[in-house]
Formats: structure tokens, C-alpha cells, sequence
């Protein structure tokens, strides 16, 4: 966001909008929203519905938090209106985000070995594995020996690109937005998506290939076993994107892989 053009900040007791949204939106969800704040205006689109000042942020937060858990999609409470013209950069993540599903599990189930890098996801999520650069080695140490031509075979036929996303990107560019694509996953599949979606950056990991199969080691962008993109790292390329745009340094910039 430009500074500059940030509008004023809304009082901390202004009522806040709320977004919820899903790739399958059911209207079982919608209802409930609806049940919970009955007098909010609501516009709806595919995949998405907006109930405009519902109350404040402090008194709705954890509400909307257990409905939007209970119905497992996606809730964003906005404190104001946004336009697109005060933003100069449209940073995302790529798997499960960007894409459906996650590459390495992907990777993972063509090579053999699913339900062991499965264990190790699940350990990470449990907090059993508190760093992301390690239990992401553990997890592509596990494809040491499989033939690289599985990288071909998930890019052509089990990357899912998620409903809306290419629309996302489209309208930023017609803004003048920058695009970076910064993830902890795999430099061969965020590079096919950068061509295929007009995506301006790309920071992403490394898998190493040596004769025609994979060696189990993964490599930060410029080939450094240690420089792995994690959350600081997202964060760093965040900060270095909106340097290059002119808008400054985000506030609070960290993230989660």
C-alpha cells in the first residue's frame, strides 16, 4: 500500500465488513453468517459473500472465527472499504493457496512414499517439529532417488489452479499491481505458474537433480542449502517487492509457511 494514499484510519469501535468465502460455498454457511448478524446489508458473488457493518472488530472477531471454523471456509473482517489503486503489490503463496493442493504431497504419493512425508506434515502441524526448514529436508530427503520426470508428470497433470485466482490476477495487472509469487514450495512449479498466470516474481526452493533423478536435497533460490525460503524469507521478499514497487516497508510484515 502506498502511504501516501492510505485513506484515515477507522475509528477502533467502527463497525467492520466481513468477507467469507470457500471454493464451495454452501448455503448451509451462508444461513448461519446470516442467523449471527441478521441486520447486516449483504452482496454476494460466486464463491463469496459480504455482510457489510456488522460491528465492531472487538466484539465480533472470535464469532466469526467459530463460524467460519465450524464451516471451514475462509472469514476476513475489513475495517474500511479498499481499492485497489492504493496497493502497488500483490504478493501470494502457492501451495493451497494459489493451487488446491500441495506439490511435494503430490510428489510425494507419485514416488512412493506419501504416508511418510504425511507423518512428518502432521508432526510439524502438532508443533513436534517447530522449524519449516527442517521438516521441510526430512520431507524431500524422502524423494532421494526418484526419477525428476515426476516433477513433469505433477505440473501436467495434478496442479489445480484455485477458482478465482487467474481473475485475481488479471485485475491486479490491469491496476498496475506487482505480482510475486514467494513460497516455501518448489522453484519448477511457481516458475509454470509465473508463465502461465503473467506473474511478475517468483522466489521459491529448489529440488536438486543430479542425473535425471532427485538427490533428496532442497536449495534456497540462489542454490544455498541454508538460504531456504521460509516465513522470514517470505517476509524478506515481501519488503524487497515493495522496496522495487516505491511503496515502502509493510508494517508488521511476517507470515506462515
Amino acid at each position: 500500500m502506498n502511504p501516501a494514499e492510505r485513506p484515515g484510519e477507522s475509528a477502533p469501535d467502527a463497525p467492520v465488513d466481513l468477507v467469507i468465502q470457500a471454493s464451495q460455498l454452501s448455503a448451509q454457511a451462508i444461513a448461519a453468517f446470516v442467523r449471527e448478524f441478521p441486520a447486516a446489508p449483504m452482496q454476494r458473488k460466486p464463491g463469496s459473500v459480504r455482510l457489510s457493518r456488522i460491528g465492531p472488530a472487538s466484539q465480533v472477531s472470535l464469532r466469526v472465527a467459530d463460524l467460519a471454523a465450524h464451516w471451514r471456509c475462509d472469514a476476513t473482517l475489513l475495517a474500511r472499504p479498499l481499492a485497489l489503486a492504493w496497493f502497488r503489490v500483490l504478493a501470494l503463496d502457492m501451495d493451497s493457496t494459489l493451487i488446491r493442493n500441495e506439490c511435494i504431497d503430490e510428489l510425494a504419493e507419485l514416488a512412493g512414499v506419501g504416508p511418510q512425508v504425511a507423518a512428518i506434515t502432521e508432526a510439524a502441524m502438532r508443533g513436534q517439529i517447530a522449524d519449516y526448514a527442517q521438516s521441510l529436508r526430512q520431507r524431500v530427503a524422502l524423494l532421494a532417488g526418484a526419477d525428476a520426470s515426476l516433477l513433469q508428470t505433477v505440473a501436467e497433470q495434478r496442479l489445480r489452479i484455485t477458482p478465482g485466482a487467474e481473475r485475481l490476477l488479471q485485475t491486479a495487472r490491469q491496476a498496475g499491481l506487482r505480482t510475486l509469487l514467494v513460497t516455501g514450495g518448489f522453484a519448477y512449479f511457481a516458475r509454470i505458474l509465473q508463465q502461465k498466470l503473467g506473474i511478475d516474481v517468483v522466489r521459491a526452493n529448489e529440488l536438486q537433480v543430479r542425473d535425471g533423478r532427485l538427490t533428496g536435497v532442497v536449495l534456497g533460490p540462489a542454490g544455498r542449502p541454508g538460504g531456504l525460503v521460509d516465513a522470514q524469507g517470505k517476509a524478506a521478499a515481501l519488503r524487497q517487492a515493495c522496496a522495487e514497487s516505491g511503496c515502502g516497508t509493510p508494517l508488521n510484515c511476517s507470515s506462515s509457511v
